[in-house]
């Protein structure tokens, strides 16, 4: 077992240090996690801070074109905001629900996929049974549809102030079943093992052969679906603000600058949808593309034998 967990870990790097497509991926992905992080300390300005922002300045287009400014290299949107420091925090703020949507999938579908695979019988049927029902709806359709049901109930005041947690947790609720049918399936494979028969045998309780014996050997699935979930996130978010569902336009975030300039681009002022709409297609294109490289190389068939 110990030669076959280094014959992984070695079989890993090796792996991404021949793939081209990875490591450019992987170096992408990290600046741009380095860029959301700093937003605060490397924007040109602050774009949450009314007194910096000055309608003159709307619609001025990127310093290569005629009317452009020096000090707006991506030109500014129609509120008078540097585009470039709009993206940096728009950017961080669809990491942020992105990542924490997938924490609240995974939890919840980890913890739904232990009981249905180990316990099996009823708890199973019941489980797979309402993942099947909420399968069965579009999950965009279901965020949709607790988003406006929240702006309805508690108004779009009150949603706009608390929407960065709203999002996370309703993107969150809308897409476990996921994580759940994919946990139960290695749960199933892994329940019946000698090493769990010998935790059965020596008395353990059902919750710590779950959680300390077979969800560790469960987690390279788990890896995997949280790489592309990330990503699936975070345009759930974008298609949500852009559908004005999600983050308010004075609060940026990917979705909601594509959403602001979709107005402008026709009469001219292209750049204000055009620069969010690439930063988030590149944005996503790496994860899915680390997702991939993920699932090739923790494919458990690789190693038999």
């Amino acid at each position: 077992m110990k030669k076959l967990q280094q014959f992984k870990e070695s079989y890993f790097f090796y792996s991404f240090k021949r793939d081209k497509v990875a490591i450019s991926s992987f170096v992408v992905l990290a600046i741009f996690l380095i860029l959301a992080i700093t937003a605060p300390w490397i924007s040109p300005m602050d774009p949450y801070d009314a007194a910096s922002i000055d309608l003159m300045d709307s619609e001025i287009p990127p310093m290569w074109m005629a009317d452009g400014s020096s000090q707006f290299p991506l030109g500014t949107d129609n509120m008078g905001r540097d585009m470039l420091s709009t993206m940096f925090y728009g950017l961080r703020t669809s990491i942020i629900i992105g990542v924490g949507a997938v924490a609240i999938q995974g939890f919840i579908g980890v913890v739904l996929g232990l009981m249905a695979g180990y316990m099996g019988k009823t708890t199973d049927a019941i489980i797979m049974r309402i993942a099947d029902i909420q399968f069965s709806f579009p999950y965009l359709m279901m965020a949709i549809l607790m988003s406006a049901i929240f702006q309805v109930v508690f108004g779009l005041g009150s949603f706009e102030r608390l929407a960065v947690p709203l999002l996370t947790i309703i993107i969150g609720l809308s897409n476990w079943p996921m994580f759940a049918r994919t946990i139960r399936a290695s749960v199933i494979g892994e329940k019946n093992k000698e090493y769990v028969e010998a935790a059965r045998v020596i008395g353990l309780p059902k919750w710590s052969i779950m959680f300390r014996h077979i969800l560790p050997n469960s987690l390279t699935s788990v890896m995997v679906i949280s790489t592309i979930q990330v990503a699936n996130a975070v345009m759930s978010e974008a298609a949500l603000s852009f559908l004005g569902l999600g983050m308010p336009v004075s609060r940026p975030s990917l979705g909601s600058l594509i959403r602001a300039g979709q107005e402008f681009f026709f009469s001219g002022s292209w750049w204000i949808t055009v620069f969010p709409g690439i930063w988030l297609v590149l944005f996503v294109l790496v994860i899915n593309l680390l997702g991939d490289w993920l699932r090739d190389v923790l494919n458990p068939k690789l190693y038999k034998g």
